[in-house]
């Protein structure tokens, strides 16, 4: 029996857009052949910014982009990107393939890309290998409207007017790559950095300590206890603790992973499905210690890299970390969303790695070609979520097991709408079998009713640039207006969205 309650007098929790946020690295072809062609490419573009990649986000409606990574910030000096681009030093990606990094993207063209993208830009300082007067010049250098040093050379560099910058992390994975730091350490580098990202004028950062990679509880612990109790300090220091999590099958000694994204049987899809379900347990173990020194969760977590790491595909660079994207992976995304929906009095930011070329892309280019991945018809039919007031669900699902592993075979979750219009979202991660379900709507009398699915035939289902059409949403009639609410038969390996009205 797979049954869903909801009331709709129970809305009161926001769902915050940025949980349909994006991260972008200095990393493969994400940057370069992904947003940055250059004014003078062939491919159409506004100031060097590729207008396909530009339209096709603007339909997600992206909330906010994450840059320069990852595993780059914290060897990113950011003054390398800034100038005319004929003057601007190169160097050497030493985390991604070794690659020369000619700084032609920095932090006038992020800035301009978040402006066509009508989003958020969300800006991570370097700590692994950068000074605290680096870091607080990079954010006077953006925000000051006054007579400074950093501010005039803004000016000097074409941009008159400082941006409006809210989110600004403070180092990425520092007990990784970002320095191999202990959480005693890092708390305490974090205090200092933080307090010299300051605030200019109206422009209020946000602040965002690294928080912990996966069930690291420990590092939670510390740093909640040092920066994130605004009872015990003087004043709350950090906004947001981001955490990290990928779903993935082995990661090898040189930080590959196994398993490849397209070739897999059903044992590799449900082992996927479960680790990406794994997310929830991280969401609350984590989100409890929060509560421990936070009770009012004034400070956010921070998903702020996620999504499913597999091998590269054939022929292409070992560390430019190229990957296709499936059925499997639109599973992923949609009972990702909805375990972050769900958790959406501490969750109010999760940012999927990576929007082009790089992991869970949302869009694969090719020169001149761009395609759209089952994980972007995910986040286009999740977008009525973005703002809206979540409504508890409770999910009885049938289980699906197989090779050992046991989940549950539907993830949903539900919101009301600024215009008063019901938005349910579900899927099933059954490959074999359609599952009848009746949805329990309490307190919302509709009238209307209409929904759209993302399925395919088979499980390794995926989008080409000779075949780009292989997997897109399509009307879903299999739904119908019960007295109580919704029946439907909900397809095998399938994503739905639901409006009613």
């Amino acid at each position: 029996m797979n049954e869903l309650t909801l009331d709709a007098k129970l809305a009161k929790t926001p769902i915050d857009r940025n949980i349909y946020g994006h991260f972008s690295e200095h990393l493969g072809r994400c940057i370069y052949e992904g947003y940055w062609v250059g004014p003078e490419s062939s491919i159409p573009n506004v100031r060097g910014i590729r207008s396909d990649v530009v339209a096709a986000l603007r339909k997600i409606k992206t909330p906010v982009l994450r840059w320069p990574g990852g595993c780059f910030a914290d060897e990113y000096h950011w003054m390398d990107g800034i100038g005319p681009h004929e003057q601007r030093p190169t160097m050497v990606n030493t985390h991604w393939g070794g690659v020369v990094e000619n700084n032609h993207f920095g932090t006038h063209e992020f800035m301009e890309l978040c402006d066509q993208l009508g989003c958020e830009p969300y800006i991570c300082g370097n700590v692994g290998s950068g000074s605290v007067q680096e870091m607080s010049q990079w954010v006077e250098y953006i925000t000051f409207d006054g007579k400074s040093p950093m501010a005039d050379l803004r000016r000097a560099n074409g941009r008159a007017e400082p941006w409006p910058m809210k989110y600004f992390g403070v180092g990425n994975e520092n007990w990784g790559c970002g320095g191999r730091m202990t959480p005693d350490y890092y708390a305490d580098l974090y205090r200092r950095y933080a307090l010299y990202a300051r605030d200019y004028g109206d422009n209020h950062l946000y602040r965002i300590a690294c928080g912990a990679s996966g069930d690291d509880y420990l590092w939670t612990e510390v740093l909640m206890a040092k920066a994130g109790d605004s009872r015990a300090l003087r004043g709350r220091q950090m906004d947001g603790l981001a955490l990290h999590y990928y779903t993935s099958v082995k990661r090898l000694p040189d930080g590959s992973r196994e398993g490849s994204a397209t070739e897999f049987d059903e044992a590799g899809w449900i082992e996927i499905i479960a680790k990406g379900r794994f997310i929830e347990e991280l969401v609350r173990k984590h989100g409890t210690i929060m509560d421990k020194y936070d009770p009012e969760k004034k400070v956010a977590m921070i998903i702020d890299e996620w999504g499913t790491w597999y091998a590269v595909e054939p022929g292409t660079h070992p560390r430019f970390l190229y990957q296709q994207n499936t059925m499997r992976d639109a599973l992923v995304a949609a009972l990702s969303l909805d375990i972050f929906n769900n958790h959406a009095d501490r969750v109010r930011m999760a940012n999927i790695a990576q929007t082009v070329n790089v992991l869970q892309a949302m869009i694969l280019t090719r020169q001149e070609k761009m395609l759209l991945t089952p994980t972007y018809h995910v986040f286009e039919m999740y977008a009525a979520h973005q703002d809206a007031t979540l409504v508890p669900v409770d999910v009885r699902s049938e289980r699906y097991t197989h090779a050992g592993y046991d989940v549950p075979a539907i993830s949903a979750s539900a919101s009301v709408d600024a215009a008063g219009r019901l938005q349910i979202t579900l899927s099933n991660a059954n490959p074999n079998q359609d599952l009848a379900t009746t949805l329990f709507v309490r307190g919302f009398p509709a009238t209307q009713l209409r929904g759209r699915v993302l399925q395919a035939p088979t499980m390794h289902a995926h989008n080409t640039f000779e075949q780009p059409n292989q997997v897109t949403p399509q009307p879903f009639t299999g739904a119908r207006r019960t007295a109580e609410g919704v029946e439907l038969v909900l397809p095998k390996m399938s994503v739905v969205a639901l409006e009613l009205q």
